[in-house]
């Protein structure tokens, strides 16, 4: 994402439009912080840090929650960030959670639309859905009336301080941009993992699936698997399949889909999937399937609407899309193979 957006949200009678936040919001947020919260706005390297500290908390099964407005444009005017932390229970607050109100900003050319009382208060709401009762936050005296209106009140008792940290690692400076030795720089950068897989159909355009015997969370599976090192993405997808069924896949690579996902609570590692076009395969080729019985234990061939009820949501909407990529000739692009939400 690039500068802040300048548009306001659209014209509405009526309350602007508000939705959840995702981990590709998490950019944005952190644009609006810096632009309109911060006493001094953050360097990009500092917005990339941030925003890649935040994504991942932004999913279900992270300790962040916010609220945004959409322009036109699509970018973000408006946003509420909260940040859940546990605290010891007491009666007002008996499952010991307390929601820390962390950011609200909203574009100049969008305020007195009532955004941030809206994002505020989808913000609250979601927080106390989650068990929520203690809420903190800082405000300025402008803001403050808003706050009060929505239940908050003063404290004469809150007192800060920030005491920083030595720099680690001295970061010198050539050509007006932070420089790091090579091998230091890649201690903080994305780290991933990556796959390849063959989407596999038989002549009725049916998709092929194995049956996991280590994975009931992802109980069918496209044919392929996790790249080696020293491996390019199809030759991953052809020892695989290789490996997988005994076919070997016929080229070039013709590429259908590329599927990502953020880390979480079943893998700490960001993932970034190739999916390849594995052909049409005959009745007789398919029965000719050698499995592997440490990975799988059954071939199975159905039109795409029956796999629905055999697979989690995220997992369909993946063979769906890469079913519809075969079909259009249009590459996919899936970025929620998200880690832990199933």
């Amino acid at each position: 994402m690039g500068p802040v957006a300048t548009a306001g949200p659209p014209a509405s009678a009526g309350r602007p439009a508000v939705r959840a936040a995702t981990p590709a919001d998490a950019e944005g947020i952190v644009r609006l912080r810096s632009a309109y919260v911060l006493s001094e706005p953050l360097s990009e390297e500092w917005i990339r840090r941030c925003a890649n500290e935040l994504a991942p908390r932004l999913t279900p099964a992270g300790d962040a929650r916010a609220f945004v407005v959409d322009a036109p444009d699509g970018s973000i005017v408006s946003c509420a960030l909260g940040l859940i932390h546990p605290v010891l229970p007491a009666p007002a607050y008996p499952k010991g959670l307390a929601g820390r109100v962390h950011v609200v900003a909203t574009h100049p050319g969008a305020r007195r639309r009532g955004c941030a009382r809206a994002v505020v208060s989808a913000l609250l709401d979601r927080l106390h859905a989650e068990h929520v009762t203690l809420f903190e936050l800082h405000t300025s005296e402008e803001a403050a009336p808003l706050y009060r209106e929505l239940g908050f009140a003063g404290s004469a008792a809150l007192m800060r301080m920030t005491r920083l940290e030595e720099p680690v690692v001295p970061s010198p400076r050539v050509g007006g941009t932070d420089w790091l030795p090579p091998e230091q720089y890649a201690e903080t950068v994305l780290k991933a993992t990556a796959f390849a897989c063959v989407y596999v159909t038989d002549e009725h355009d049916r998709p092929l699936q194995l049956h996991s015997v280590y994975s009931p969370s992802h109980p069918w599976q496209m044919v392929g698997g996790t790249m080696d090192p020293g491996e390019r993405p199809w030759q991953t997808a052809v020892r695989e399949c290789q490996e997988e069924t005994g076919i070997t896949p016929s080229g070039p690579p013709r590429l259908l889909a590329t599927v990502y996902g953020l880390p979480g609570t079943e893998w700490p590692y960001s993932t970034i999937g190739l999916v390849f076009d594995g052909g049409r395969l005959s009745e007789a080729r398919i029965r000719g399937i050698a499995l592997d019985p440490r990975e799988h234990d059954e071939v199975r061939v159905l039109p795409l609407p029956e796999w629905e009820a055999l697979m989690p949501p995220r997992d369909f909407a993946r063979l769906s899309a890469v079913a519809e990529a075969r079909r259009t000739g249009v590459a996919a692009y899936f970025d929620t193979w998200d880690w832990g939400n199933e």
